[in-house]
């Protein structure tokens, strides 16, 4: 099967069709998402600050890292299941909307940032661990980081004005305006 045919099928899934058509379950899955986005943001952000030597180096990054980490992964969890979620209300229109692209292209720099820093730089962290400056190459990883994981966002807001939502709304639908009294 080809890609659009894969796409077509997604989003004509059940799962797509009740999403759509259902006024309360988008904006929820929604608000999660860019809450495990924070999440994930913020805890990456504070160990890399941590990183770039901006916070307490008395600290033990080591302990700082593991920490985080934690909450780092159970974030990024559910921002991958309610990414899919949205993913999937309208997969053709995403798959081909740039913002999008450069989001998924962030992210995936920013992994490959992770693995380097883990399985090279990270290996000496003993050496700076408390009480030290991190070297160069662990500062450079916090600014990346940083750096990535900011366009994720960007490049996610972004997705929001330029992905073509349809404002259509269902038949069975009944709006009230009218306010008591």
């Amino acid at each position: 099967m080809d890609v659009t045919g894969t796409l077509e099928l997604i989003h004509g899934s059940a799962l797509s069709e009740w999403l759509r058509s259902s006024l309360k379950a988008m904006p929820i899955v929604e608000a999660v998402h860019v809450m495990a986005i924070a999440t994930v943001f913020g805890t990456i952000f504070i160990v890399d600050l941590r990183l770039l030597g901006l916070t307490n180096i008395q600290r033990s990054f080591t302990r700082l890292h593991h920490e985080m980490l934690r909450w780092t992964w159970a974030a990024f969890g559910v921002a991958v299941v309610t990414g899919v979620l949205l993913f999937m209300v309208n997969a053709i229109t995403y798959y081909n909307n740039t913002a999008f692209r450069l989001k998924l292209v962030a992210m995936l720099l920013a992994g490959v940032n992770m693995v380097v820093f883990e399985n090279i730089t990270g290996k000496s962290v003993a050496t700076w661990d408390k009480g030290v400056s991190p070297p160069t190459a662990a500062r450079v990883a916090g600014a990346l980081s940083i750096l990535l994981w900011v366009a994720v966002i960007f490049f996610g807001r972004w997705i929001g004005f330029t992905k073509g939502y349809d404002f259509a709304i269902p038949e069975d639908v009944q709006l009230d305006f009218e306010f008591p009294g």
